[in-house]
């Protein structure tokens, strides 16, 4: 059972951009029009992007804020503050509850489970993770970022499986694809409860 962090383990993103925008006070289409260019270029390819380096570790957390705050402005036309800009736009990250309790049921039933995240430069709970996951694999640390297949490699690799044994989950249907062209069978995260369902039905929960 290899999973994703934001947006699987965590509350929305989308949420929590919103709240941030809100706080800052920032012109929320200006950087949906911006973030918009960057994710589709990120995904398609084309070239790399403050994303690509920030994902994978080329790109300093400190330069990507500072990159995306030279590109935004404040509702009243002003600057945005690029230190700390990423704690601020993940500030209002929850955690989970039903999928941390999924993950600990499952590996206490037998299954081995995996992170495999693309880091934005957050604070992990990296205190719990020796009780949740026998691999961790976070994107800047490794030098990859889905959806390359090689981080999804080096994940089984780490649990000592082969694909077609794992299950992946993940909010965004990109790397979800680039799993099943592995052979990975593919959860599209939208909720913990039809996560949870789909999980029982593989009978990774009990």
């Amino acid at each position: 059972m290899i999973t994703d962090w934001g947006g699987v383990l965590t509350s929305p993103l989308n949420d929590a951009v919103g709240a941030w925008l809100a706080a800052d006070g920032i012109d929320a289409d200006r950087y949906r029009t911006v973030m918009r260019a960057w994710v589709k270029q990120a995904y398609d390819g084309a070239g790399a992007n403050p994303i690509h380096g920030l994902e994978d570790g080329s790109l300093a957390p400190e330069e990507f804020e500072r990159l995306l705050a030279a590109e935004l402005l404040t509702v009243d036309g002003g600057p945005v503050a690029a230190a700390g800009l990423i704690s601020r736009m993940f500030g209002a990250f929850s955690p989970v509850e039903p999928m941390y309790e999924a993950l600990r049921a499952a590996r206490a039933a037998g299954a081995r489970t995996a992170l495999l995240s693309n880091s934005w430069g957050n604070d992990y709970p990296r205190d719990l993770f020796a009780d949740l996951f026998d691999a961790v694999v976070i994107s800047c640390e490794v030098g990859m970022r889905k959806p390359d297949e090689r981080i999804f490699r080096h994940a089984l690799g780490l649990l000592g499986l082969d694909a077609a044994e794992c299950v992946f989950i993940d909010d965004i249907e990109h790397n979800i694809r680039a799993a099943e062209s592995l052979g990975i069978r593919g959860i599209h995260h939208t909720s913990a409860d039809a996560t949870i369902a789909e999980l029982r039905e593989l009978g990774l929960l009990p």
